[in-house]
């Protein structure tokens, strides 16, 4: 694969430490792509890591992790299965920062978290560790895609604890699956469609074709942990993005923002030129034409036929006629179906005076990168 200046898809990106004085331990990386084949095939990849260890350099662990997938999948894009590039880069990464920790005793015990999102022309294909998320917005609906690899979740699924009873939980952020551990972690490749799908048919849901106006959400749980889904998405479906990123990030830090707080939205255009007109539409297209073609030869033979001096001017009417083919219509995505009467107006863009620094000036160690500038 070729890196190239420009996605096929455009994304939104943002981070801010919180509002407890942290280092900002949250990584992401954004990389654009086009495969070498006869299509010259577009990809996108979006890597989210957050790193854990706190003093032990959580933050530098985000970063190996962020570099070492973003290169792994640039090197071995097209020679392997997308879900394996994907479990390649993610155990090449975790071997790095674990080698990296044992050189520096200082840093031992360092790791992250990760989620990726990897988009071949419309095509996703997903593998995620730890507790970052990855969520589907559709049709006024939110899907986590992804699941955690937490105590937490453990629980629920084995039927020990409640969703009610898991709040609040002093396991909650208890991490069972990380990279940088000595052995390395399997990648979870299941994308979640169905609340009572089997993992194999999760798994089988890698390569779903994404749809015009989805929208794709890779966040850190310090997001999620002060921010409900249903929050999340009565923001992004009643906002502008940049606004909805900003009150999400603003809404988090009012409610202590104990974390660092990162978020990627990718947002596939609308593209109505893109879909195939059905044969119905062909139909159509061709009983105009047929009507157009008689039409023009009719008034062709009267003027044949008609003598010179005998053709009687006759005033007529123009009919409009307006022909509307399927297809023609770009059309926004269903109402959000959350009743906006639950939530609570969203605050502003503004920061509290606690924070040091506006959103949009807060820098990390991965820098945004260049080559995904928006269409």
């Amino acid at each position: 694969m070729r890196r190239v200046h420009r996605s096929h898809i455009p994304v939104l990106a943002q981070t801010h430490p919180g509002m407890r004085g942290k280092n900002n331990e949250d990584r992401y990386g954004v990389t654009a792509f086009r495969l070498e084949d006869a299509r010259r095939t577009p990809a996108l990849l979006a890597v989210l890591c957050d790193g854990i260890g706190g003093h032990r350099a959580g933050e530098v662990a985000a970063e190996i992790a962020v570099n070492r997938i973003s290169s792994t999948v640039a090197e071995k894009g097209e020679r392997l299965l997308p879900t394996d590039v994907l479990q390649s880069a993610i155990v090449t990464a975790s071997q790095a920062i674990y080698q990296q920790a044992q050189h520096n005793h200082h840093q031992e015990g360092m790791g992250a978290t990760c989620a990726c999102a990897f988009i071949i022309d419309r095509r996703l294909y997903l593998a995620n560790v730890g507790d970052s998320r990855v969520y589907l917005l559709r049709s006024g609906e939110i899907r986590q895609l992804t699941t955690d690899h937490t105590w937490i979740q453990e629980a629920i699924e084995k039927g020990v604890l409640t969703p009610a009873q898991a709040e609040g939980h002093p396991n909650t952020h208890v991490i069972r699956r990380f990279l940088g551990s000595p052995q390395p972690p399997e990648a979870d490749l299941r994308l979640h469609l169905a609340d009572d799908e089997s993992d194999a048919s999760a798994r089988a849901n890698q390569g779903m074709l994404l749809q015009d106006g989805d929208l794709l959400l890779l966040c850190s749980d310090g997001l999620t942990d002060l921010v409900t889904d249903e929050e999340i998405a009565h923001a992004l479906f009643q906002q502008p993005q940049q606004e909805a990123a900003d009150g999400l990030i603003e809404l988090a830090n009012l409610r202590g923002g104990h974390d660092n707080i990162t978020l990627i939205a990718i947002q596939v255009p609308q593209n109505s030129k893109s879909k195939r007109r059905s044969p119905a539409a062909w139909l159509l297209v061709g009983v105009m034409v047929m009507l157009l073609v008689g039409l023009l030869t009719a008034v062709w033979a009267r003027g044949f036929l008609d003598k010179p001096g005998e053709q009687t001017a006759v005033p007529t009417s123009t009919v409009h006629v307006t022909l509307e083919l399927p297809g023609s219509r770009v059309t926004q995505p269903n109402p959000v179906v959350f009743p906006t009467s639950t939530f609570p107006p969203l605050p502003t863009a503004a920061l509290t005076p606690n924070a040091t620094a506006p959103i949009s000036s807060i820098a990390t160690l991965t820098p945004w990168p260049t080559n995904t500038r928006q269409p």
